[in-house]
């Protein structure tokens, strides 16, 4: 009974949720349609003349509740959809899909575990979920950008379309081989749909109504429908051609940047090779293929349209349309090995082929064909992710746009304040209804200008052009405005912070445990197992007749002057039945008078023939296991000519391959040195080798486990390798700390190497302490995990002394190298900011960059955590209480998987920080879009879903962006401030008017709100941003105490300026009032009232127009000084030497008939309003006195990372010398107070 009660109540209910927990998170409501009030909803509209049609255009869910009743979600036809921020939402129509009807594998096992779980199919059982979700042949869905949402009757709830990359083990995907019949795929297409990423391009029909139909241009045609009832021409016409224009450009960019995207990421549709069940191959169209097609992939390579799983053969694969690295990379066959696993695309993604990437090559036996799995399709891919990220990306909350609706609701109950005021008065003065009416909503039009919205973007605009001309692309202009209030900035390292490529530095070779002295030339290095290593140990192949492969990797081997030979076609390469060899080039260096070079063809034969002593020194690589960086290494299988044996050879990390040697190998001071090379900034990679027993064939070594190869190895020494700072990295560091914009650096190096890179740039200062966070997962010995706390040795001095205790000669050698390394170290950051004496830093100075004037600084030592990747994993689980406080003082995150990167980011901005990053688009592509502004240094179309991306490939776009993001940020406010004062004066002027009854003429309004105002609000902008970037931030809200101060004050003086000149013009002779029922603009207070107020106007943009500490000074922007010099000098010439032929044609009074002195006593007082609103707003609203008053009234509640930051110092944490462990039933922890020896 509880069973069926239960059943009914999931049956009964009508709201649920979909992606549970993700960023995609959806709640969604079921409605049905109702026909009674379907018919009640068009009479409504019909009555409010559309009005309702708007409304709920607008308001989707109002429809929904207008025209349909809330129903059970089995039961729904009307879904509507609501992402987690409340700001995308979406009704969408319930679809029923008719299945082709066929027996179903009927052997799904549920796992019913606490009524949780999802059943792990078979891909012919991938046909029994959907028949799960049918209903009498008919299955219920719908659609939501781009992604199906199915009725699951199992689980009485809608969830998203699973196909191959859930919930699918390694084996059912390797024992799918011979595909689907014609019937399961045709079933599936209906269910899948096309494999295409079709991103419509809307109509300029279409995309015209979507524009006119927001809030802003419904406000601007009533306006121009009021005005034109009103005869108010002139202006009604200006405000069309512009606003006309502005839709026009409007929907020409909009349409432009859709044909962009989809030519971007469209595919040619051509025809693919598909394995038909049993019958062999077929060819089908690529938009038709479905999850558990078997694909042949062309030997001659393609552009994949879908994800696939490899299962035979191997392809080299050039995946930067992804992840911004253009290095070609090897995908190798899904193994028998991995069989209980289940399939995920990120932890098996070297054997999976990603949408959008391009296969160069395929190799395999002979003519064979290299098949692969389609596990997605569509807009569920890599590339079809990426798409979605682009067109849907996460909503922006920023403060000032919400701020900006709460004043515009302010100045419309100013409006209805007047409006009742107005009403008043015309009551009182008998005025006709219509006028009524007319004057009424003109107040509306007047204290809510309908060119506010467009105004406030101006900031924006400018900022735009002005960094596209200094190289930075923005493709989200509401962005720039983040960039203004940043006030942490994360970087990589490779290639942002550092150069992009690696240099040889060296190896440093081990022999009887000792190292020995440093070979910068490895070419030079004696015949031996370490030499080979170099030579074979690596992923580097021959594609069109040129070597490729990871940069490591291609300097590595071309130190060593040797050759590398292919054996066969391009296309034939794979396995090793005829491995690929390395030789020496030279045969001076290497090879004696006697030898000759031999083809791999005759290696191999002589391999067979067992002639191993009859050949030169060459190196057959018989197997490759390549690198992972889950396992941090890669290793490969040799046989060097002339042994009957095989070799294991591995690079890697060196603290993992360490760890797989055995003990007697390892130089005692092994540790020592690797610290000494890594806290320099210097690329440390590991060596190891291991001989095999003889009798291990050819064909046992093609099938052994890669942990049974990998291990007990023999430590060969290390390579070293040197990644400099680029030129630009260190002052752009100094300057954002001297903005007090914290800086952090997420890279996957390795953490020693990035906390010296971070030294020598200086985000760590010299004397500032570092404490590394080492993390382990609880495992079968260590069943608590836990956290170490190790205080890391300073780096200034590079002769570290050994305290360690070793032979003569190992001490010279290491003084000589370590003399060596120090000499390098400072000789290759003299242009990037040496370090001076002992608590100082001293850096170059480049005014050209914008950067300030830096000296040598005095400081006070900080504390720092470099945090490994995963250290941040256990915190993130064993230890979240830690977590706020590792993100708040972590400078230095090291090797962090990009979804780590994207983690600290989302926790840095859940702390309160607004959070900036920079990359070269390899990895960073989730921070990229995480952050609230992600700058790429890449023009890779992964970084096309950042919102910057700049040509210029260093850090110093960084703090281009800023400035004009704060630029933009403070214009924005002034040019809303000047708006809002536009509004208020002309309001004020229009109910003095009013009162009188009396208005202004047509072509004075059209003066004000289309010479004066509209020319300052589009040339306010254009100030560019101040050179330096100062500690202060400008501010985000504008209902902070200091803008509606400065508001109010300004209009207050507005008001008694206007009245002061009324009743001054009030007091003179000639003036004569007679309050005539229809007198409407010919009089002389509307005339002295336009007059005085086009001061006015002119006025408070100068006031607005602040120049440092964001912006330049008002000097600078001479568009903008040469136009207030011309208004000013136009309303003087109105005012001062009136013409009758121009007071004729702006219907104003005789001005020239009355006394000059009146007129420039108007001029005069009109002047000193000029001085007071500059005084006012200069002087008195930013004073020091002015600003402690604001920060006692308005008691800001302190940021979230401030009060940990204050928690931090309270507690003296962290605990250095300490390890922490978690209860291994429990979040809890304990402190082992063991001082760890370091």
């Amino acid at each position: 009974m509880n069973g069926s009660a239960s059943d009914s109540a999931s049956l009964l209910q009508s709201k649920g949720v979909l992606n549970a927990g993700k960023d995609d998170e959806l709640d969604i409501t079921g409605y049905r349609r109702d026909g009674l009030k379907t018919f009640l909803f068009y009479v409504l509209a019909v009555l409010s003349l559309g009005i309702l049609l708007l409304v709920v255009y607008w308001k989707p869910e109002l429809e929904c509740q207008l025209k349909c009743k809330e129903c059970a979600l089995y039961n729904a036809d009307v879904i509507l959809v609501k992402d987690k921020f409340d700001q995308q939402i979406g009704v969408v129509d319930v679809k029923l899909i008719t299945t082709t009807e066929e027996k179903y594998d009927v052997s799904v096992s549920y796992q019913e575990a606490d009524g949780a779980g999802d059943p792990q199919t078979d891909i012919g059982d991938r046909d029994t979920l959907i028949s799960s979700s049918r209903v009498d042949g008919k299955m219920r869905c719908f659609d939501y950008q781009h992604y199906r949402y199915i009725w699951d009757t199992q689980r009485r709830a809608f969830k998203e379309l699973e196909d191959l990359s859930t919930n699918t083990t390694n084996k059912t995907i390797l024992d799918s081989s011979q595909g689907l019949t014609q019937d399961q795929r045709n079933s599936r297409l209906i269910v899948y749909g096309l494999n295409a990423i079709d991103i419509e391009v809307k109509s300029y029909w279409k995309l015209l109504i979507e524009e006119v139909l927001t809030p802003f241009y419904i406000f601007q045609i009533a306006s121009v429908v009021l005005w034109l009832f009103d005869e108010y021409y002139y202006y009604a016409g200006c405000i069309l051609v512009v606003s006309g224009g502005s839709i026009a450009l409007s929907l020409y960019e909009t349409k432009k940047q859709r044909i962009t995207l989809r030519n971007m990421m469209a595919t040619d549709d051509t025809n693919i090779l598909v394995a038909d069940g049993a019958d062999g191959f077929i060819e089908i169209p690529e938009r038709e293929l479905v999850p558990g097609d078997v694909i042949a992939v062309p030997a001659n390579g393609c552009v994949m349209t879908c994800d696939a799983v490899l299962i035979t053969g191997t392809c080299i694969v050039n995946e930067s349309m992804l992840t911004g690295e253009s290095v070609p990379v090897t995908k190798t066959p899904l193994t028998h090995q991995e069989d209980g696993e289940l399939y995920s695309p990120e932890i098996h993604k070297r054997h999976t082929l990603f949408s959008g990437t391009h296969v160069v090559q395929t190799r395999y036996y002979g003519n064979s064909k290299v098949l692969a799995v389609v596990v997605r399709t569509g807009y569920c891919t890599a590339k079809g992710e990426l798409v979605c990220a682009i067109l849907y990306p996460k909503p922006l909350d920023f403060k000032f746009y919400r701020d900006s609706v709460k004043f515009i609701l302010f100045l419309a109950v100013m409006a209805s304040l007047g409006m009742v005021y107005s009403l008043i008065m015309y009551i009182r003065n008998g005025a006709p209804v219509d006028q009524m009416i007319k004057r009424l909503l003109d107040i509306v039009t007047i204290i809510v200008p309908p060119a506010l919205p467009a105004a406030m973007t101006v900031g924006t605009v400018y900022a735009q052009s002005r960094l596209k001309k200094e190289g930075i692309f923005c493709i989200s202009p509401p962005r720039i405005n983040f960039c203004g209030r940043i006030n942490a900035f994360c970087f990589d390292k490779t290639g942002t912070l550092t150069e992009d490529g690696l240099d040889m530095w060296g190896v440093v070779p081990v022999a009887d445990k000792h190292f020995h002295e440093v070979q910068h030339d490895p070419s030079k290095l004696d015949r031996g197992a370490l030499l080979i290593c170099l030579a074979s140990c690596h992923s580097l192949t021959i594609i069109n007749g040129e070597l490729s492969g990871d940069p490591l990797d291609l300097i590595m081997f071309n130190a060593i002057k040797w050759h590398l030979e292919e054996p066969g076609q391009d296309t034939s390469k794979y396995d090793t039945i005829m491995p690929t060899v390395v030789r020496p080039y030279s045969r001076d260096t290497f090879l004696g008078e006697e030898e000759k070079l031999i083809t791999s063809d005759e290696l191999f034969e002589n391999a067979l023939a067992g002639k191993w002593d009859q050949h030169p020194f060459e190196v057959g690589i018989i197997r490759q296991f390549t690198f992972s960086s889950a396992v941090q290494r890669m290793s490969v299988i040799t046989r060097t000519i002339g042994q009957d044996h095989m070799e294991v050879y591995c690079k890697g990390a060196p603290e993992k391959i360490a760890s797989l040697c055995l003990q007697e190998t390892l130089p005692h001071n092994f540790n020592h040195i690797l610290h000494k090379y890594t806290v320099q900034g210097f690329r440390v990679i590991a060596l190891a080798y291991r001989k095999l027993d003889a009798k291990i064939t050819w064909h046992q070594v093609q099938r052994i486990a890669r942990d049974k190869m990998e291990c007990d190895l023999e430590f060969l020494g290390l390579l070293v390798m040197q990644n400099q700072l680029k030129p630009q990295t260190t002052p752009v560091i100094h300057t954002l700390q001297k903005a007090n914009i914290r800086t952090v650096m997420i890279t996957g190096d390795m953490i020693q190497t990035a906390v010296s890179v971070a030294r020598n740039c200086g985000m760590v200062r010299p004397n500032d302490k570092v404490i590394i966070v080492n993390g382990h997962p609880p495992d079968k010995e260590n069943p608590a995990a836990r956290i170490e706390w190790e205080l890391a040795e300073a780096a200034e001095d590079p002769e570290l002394v050994d305290e360690e205790e070793s032979s003569a000669n190992d001490e010279q050698s290491e003084r000589g190298e370590l003399s060596q390394v120090g000499e390098m170290h400072r000789g290759n950051h003299d242009d990037s900011g040496p370090t001076g004496p002992s608590g100082f830093l001293c850096f170059p100075v480049d005014f050209n960059k914008g950067y300030q004037s830096i000296k040598m600084l005095e400081y006070e030592p900080r504390t720092h955590l470099a945090v490994t990747g995963r250290a941040f994993s256990v915190v993130t689980n064993h230890f979240p209480e830690l977590l706020p406080k590792v993100c708040i003082l972590g400078t230095v995150f090291a090797r962090m998987a990009p979804d780590q990167k994207c983690a600290l980011i989302e926790n840095l901005q859940e702390y309160g920080y607004i959070v900036g990053m920079c990359g070269d688009g390899a990895n960073d592509c989730e921070a990229l879009k995480a952050a609230h502004a992600g700058i790429s240094l890449s023009e890779a179309e992964a970084s096309v879903a950042a919102p910057f991306t700049s040509r210029v490939n260093n850090i110093e776009c960084v703090v281009t962006a800023m400035r004009e993001g704060r630029c933009a940020l403070v214009t924005s406010f002034g040019c809303f401030k000047y708006m809002a004062l536009y509004s208020f004066i002309q309001f004020i002027s229009v109910l003095i008017l009013y009162t009188f009854q009396t208005n202004l003429s047509d072509l004075e309004f059209l003066y004000v709100d289309l010479i004066i105002t509209t020319t300052i609000a589009v040339l306010l902008g254009n100030t560019g941003a101040y050179e330096k970037l100062v500690r202060n931030k400008p501010p985000d809200s504008l209902v902070k105490m200091s803008n509606i101060l400065s508001i109010l004050m300004q209009v207050a003086i507005t008001a008694a300026f206007q009245l002061g000149i009324l009743f001054y013009l009030m007091e003179q002779p000639f003036y004569k009032n007679d309050l005539e029922p229809l007198k409407e603009t010919d009089t002389w207070e509307s005339t002295i009232i336009f007059l005085s107020s086009s001061f006015m106007y002119i006025a408070v943009a100068i006031s607005f127009s602040k120049g440092p500490p964001f912006r330049r000074p008002i000097y600078t922007n001479v568009p903008f000084l040469i136009a207030i010099i011309i208004l000013y000098s136009l309303s003087a010439f109105m005012l001062l030497a009136p013409q009758e032929p121009i007071e004729h044609f702006m219907d104003m009074k005789p001005l020239h008939t009355i006394d000059f002195t009146f007129r420039l006593t108007i001029f005069c007082i009109s002047s000193a309003f000029l001085v007071v609103s500059g005084l006012m707003e200069w002087l008195f609203v930013d004073s020091g006195l002015m600003k402690c008053l604001y920060r006692a009234l308005e008691r800001k509640q302190k940021s979230r990372y401030k009060v940990i930051q204050d928690t931090i110092v309270a507690e003296e944490w962290p605990p250095v010398g300490q390890t922490l462990l978690a209860s291994a039933n429990s979040d809890e922890f304990a402190v082992n107070m063991n001082n760890s020896e370091h």
